[in-house]
């Protein structure tokens, strides 16, 4: 199966790992348009799995090892699979907002954290880092097949379509402490770049909050903070779920 380093310009990307492409397997399989087994591989029971899965729907899977050279230097990834990339949509609800994130492994770590917590709609604010990127795929342990993400111009632009969204900035001045401030839904909970934090007039929009700490750092990383913010709006869902 040819394949070639990943160009964020390309219409399709990769998954790398078996547990990764699994994830594609059984949450949108027809996204995968081939996978490959490294010959090296010898887990039998992911191997029939895959096979059954692609048997199903009529997805190739070849084994060969130059692909492995080509797109990952890992010595513990032994399948690859081809995603087809599909502009993605968000739907009313609950969202993550995420405005400027640079960094790929943030932004899979993220994904996956919206997955845990049940918040599926994540919007992204140009300039970004490419969502479709293997190592954002990768960072995202496959939650990547689970969640939907929406590029919009610009923040306006997806106020303009979830304008009666209850918005939460995320904010170093913030002026209420995460802890003294109940999430209503549906919420859009939003971050801003990891160096920079979110624009300082973001501070008139919404309800703006601000996750307390100690002195000992300067801010928290923007996947944690993302996830302590996602625990607090979602806990009273999982209580009343007991």
């Amino acid at each position: 199966m040819k394949v070639s380093r990943y160009k964020k310009e390309d219409d399709i990307t990769y998954a790398l790992g078996a547990t990764v492409v699994m994830e594609y397997l059984n949450n949108c399989p027809d996204k995968v348009k081939g996978v490959i087994l490294h010959p090296s591989f010898r887990s039998a029971e992911t191997i029939e799995k895959i096979n059954i899965i692609c048997s199903v729907n009529s997805i190739p899977v070849t084994t060969e090892e130059k692909p492995f050279n080509i797109l990952s230097q890992k010595e513990n990834c032994f399948v690859i699979a081809v995603i087809g990339k599909e502009r993605g949509h968000i739907k009313a609800g609950n969202h993550v907002v995420l405005v400027n994130p640079s960094n790929a492994g943030n932004m899979g770590t993220i994904m996956r954290s919206c997955a845990g917590f049940g918040i599926l709609d994540i919007a992204v604010i140009p300039p970004a880092v490419d969502h479709f990127d293997p190592k954002t795929i990768r960072a995202s342990m496959g939650a990547a097949a689970r969640v939907r993400v929406e590029v919009f111009e610009s923040f306006d632009d997806y106020r303009s379509r979830f304008g009666t969204n209850n918005i939460y900035p995320f904010m170093l001045d913030g002026s209420t402490l995460l802890q003294d401030t109940k999430i209503e839904g549906n919420f859009s909970l939003v971050f801003g770049n990891e160096a920079t934090g979110l624009p300082a007039d973001y501070s008139k929009i919404g309800h703006p909050i601000r996750i307390e700490h100690t002195d000992n750092i300067d801010s928290l990383n923007l996947p944690i903070a993302a996830s302590i913010a996602l625990f607090a709006a979602t806990k009273d869902i999982f209580s009343k779920e007991v």
